[in-house]
C-alpha cells in the first residue's frame, strides 16, 4: 500500500481548533515578552538573521536555545516567545532565533544558520548549553549533534543536553510531499539533512520527545533517531509523552517545573 505522505505529516488536520492556533501563539508570546527582559540580537546580515535573548534576573545559569518548527517555511520565533516561561524560571537565559525560509534557503543553509545563531548566542551567555527544538526545529537541533556540525569545537563542548522536540530526523518522506515544491529538497539534501541516516559528534546526550497522540510518523521519527543512534554510542533517549498532539507537546515549556522543561534544562530523563 503506498503511503499518503502528505496525510503523514498533516498534523493541524488532525487537531480540534487548530486554525486559532497561530493566532493564539501571537498573542501569548507578545504577552510575554510585553513583561520579560529581553533583547533582539543580530547574528548575520539576513534581515531574518535575529534572535531574541531572554534573560533572568540573577546570573544566568547558562544558555538555552529553543528552536521554532513551522517546517522550515513559515512563522518566526516572535510566536514562540512565552515558551521561553519555563527555562527563564529556572533561570536561565533562553536565546530564540528566527531564520531564513525555504524556498529563499535550502534545508541545509538553514542548518547552518542556526549554527552561527548558537554560536552568536554562546559568545553573549557563559556556562553550559542546552538545546531544544520543536519538528523542523527539532530537526535543526539534531543536526547540531551530528558529525559534520557546523559548531565548532569550543561551543559544541559546552552543550550539556539537546532536546529534539517531535522533531524531523529523516527527511527522504518529505520528497513525496506537495511541501517539497517549497522545500527544494533533491534525494541528495534530504540524505545529508537526515540526523538519522547521519553519525553522531561523539557521545552527545539527547532526548527524542513526542507526544502520544502525534501523527504516527511523528512518533517514528522520534523512534528512530533513538534506535539508530543508540547503536551509535549516543547517550539517547525516547520519551513518548501521554496523549499530547503536536502541539500540546510545548505548554510544559511554559512552567518551571514540567517534566519537559526539567529535559531541557535540568537533568535528563
Amino acid at each position: 500500500m503506498t503511503t499518503d505522505w502528505d496525510d503523514a505529516f498533516a498534523n493541524m488536520a488532525y487537531i480540534p481548533g487548530s486554525e486559532s492556533l497561530v493566532d493564539d501563539w501571537a498573542r501569548d508570546a507578545a504577552a510575554f515578552r510585553a513583561e520579560t527582559n529581553v533583547q533582539e540580537v543580530s547574528y548575520g546580515p539576513h534581515p531574518r538573521a535575529r534572535y531574541d535573548l531572554f534573560l533572568p534576573e540573577e546570573t544566568p545559569k547558562g544558555l538555552a536555545v529553543f528552536v521554532h518548527g513551522g517546517f522550515w517555511m513559515m512563522l518566526d520565533k516572535s510566536s514562540w516567545s512565552h515558551y521561553a516561561a519555563g527555562a527563564l524560571g529556572q533561570g536561565w537565559a533562553v536565546a530564540m532565533p528566527s531564520y531564513t525560509l525555504t524556498p529563499e534557503a535550502k534545508i541545509s543553509e538553514i542548518t547552518t544558520q542556526i549554527g552561527a545563531a548558537i554560536s552568536h548566542a554562546a559568545m553573549q551567555v557563559a556556562g553550559p548549553i542546552r538545546l531544544a527544538g520543536h519538528s523542523a526545529g527539532g530537526h535543526l537541533v539534531s543536526r547540531m549533534m551530528c558529525a559534520d556540525t557546523p559548531l565548532v569545537t569550543d561551543v559544541f563542548t559546552r552543550i550539556a543536553h539537546t532536546l529534539s522536540i517531535s522533531g524531523l530526523h529523516d527527511l527522504r518522506p518529505l520528497l513525496h510531499t506537495k511541501m517539497n515544491a517549497t522545500f527544494g529538497l533533491t534525494p541528495k539534501e534530504a540524505a545529508l539533512e537526515s540526523a538519522a541516516l547521519l553519525h553522531p559528534k561523539g557521545t552527545p546526550h539527547i532526548t527524542a520527545w513526542v507526544g502520544g497522540d502525534e501523527r504516527p510518523e511523528f512518533i517514528r521519527q522520534s523512534q528512530l533517531l533513538a534506535l539508530i543512534w543508540a547503536g551509535l554510542d549516543a547517550r539517547i533517549t525516547c520519551h513518548i509523552d501521554g496523549t499530547h498532539n503536536h502541539f500540546s507537546v510545548l505548554d510544559g515549556l511554559q512552567s518551571p517545573t514540567s517534566p519537559i522543561t526539567t529535559a531541557f534544562v535540568a537533568d535528563a530523563m
